[in-house]
């Protein structure tokens, strides 16, 4: 090692007078953790190390790429070998004994080039957050609840689990934005959204369903949760003052259905089932809560009845 302890030593000498801070430290197991410390990970291979540069690779995992310090490894003149994979890795590379003008160059396109990773690493991340939400609401976007039903319906066969299903469609929406405008109706989309997520655990899936209509999911859970959290979601809606002066006031229907269901097999009846008793909501008047009928598996010893709570 007492090529690299050479070399460290000349890039403190070298780099100092530039204006940059230098931290030597040993190639010990806790040095990738280093790299959330710092700007730059500067790695000084002497010939005796072995070409893998698996230290490197720790330092470039370390959290995740364009996320970590970048990488900038110095390796003798003479090994070649070490010098090539560490360009295959992705990293930068400088000889030594390097051009302290080359050095430097190597040191800005290091900067440059993690400012770059990073700026399209965060616009996959917005992009990927874009393709999941809703973009009033922020609540998840139709596209995702579909998946997250599917995905959660399976779980449920699988491990004779319960799973149950919340449609909402707010009365009379299409009136809010005749009446009082657009900008109005999202407001009040919002505030749902918001009654909504305020309503429910971490583990449920919300859902901005289209237009004015919600879609909540709830994992592991019996009627009589689903019940109950439709019920605290109806009272929000209704008790909830909206518009800029607080005169609106609004109401919501809300279907309700569940699995295991001798008439619920797919994701797609648990959603048509849903969608059943939203519409007898409607029907029956609006501003209520309606389950699924027929009476559910497991429900009368729950004394629930299968045509549904609530009222004007």
């Amino acid at each position: 090692m007492d090529d690299s302890r050479s070399a460290a030593a000349k890039l403190v000498q070298n780099l100092t007078p530039e204006g940059f801070t230098l931290r030597v430290v040993p190639p010990g197991p806790e040095a990738p953790r280093l790299s959330a410390e710092v700007d730059l990970v500067i790695v000084c291979v002497g010939p005796e190390m072995p070409a893998d540069l698996s230290l490197v690779r720790r330092f470039m995992d370390v959290e995740g790429p364009g996320r970590g310090a970048p990488v900038l490894v110095v390796a003798p003149q003479e090994a070649r070998a070490t010098r090539l994979e560490a360009l295959r890795l992705g990293v930068e590379v400088v000889a030594d004994p390097w051009d302290t003008d080359e050095l430097r160059a190597r040191i800005h396109r290091c900067f440059s080039n993690h400012h770059t990773l990073s700026t399209l690493a965060a616009q996959v991340m917005e992009l990927q957050q874009l393709s999941v939400l809703d973009g009033l609401t922020q609540l998840h976007n139709h596209r995702y609840f579909q998946e997250r039903l599917r995905e959660e319906f399976r779980c449920a066969q699988r491990y004779d689990d319960a799973l149950c299903l919340i449609l909402l469609d707010l009365d009379f929406f299409k009136e809010i934005n005749d009446r009082h405008g657009h900008p109005v109706g999202d407001t009040v989309l919002c505030e749902v959204a918001r009654i909504l997520q305020q309503s429910v655990r971490e583990t449920d899936i919300v859902a901005r369903y289209g237009g004015e209509e919600f879609a909540v999911l709830l994992p592991r859970t019996h009627l009589a949760g689903a019940i109950t959290v439709a019920e605290r979601v109806w009272k929000g809606v209704a008790g909830q003052p909206m518009g800029a002066d607080g005169a609106l006031r609004i109401t919501a229907s809300l279907g309700v259905s569940g699995f295991p269901h001798r008439t619920v097999l797919t994701p797609e009846q648990l959603l048509l089932t849903a969608d059943e008793a939203l519409y007898r909501a409607k029907r029956e008047g609006r501003n209520r809560v309606c389950l699924h009928s027929p009476i559910p598996l497991h429900s009368a010893s729950r004394g629930w009845e299968s045509k549904g709570v609530g009222g004007k």
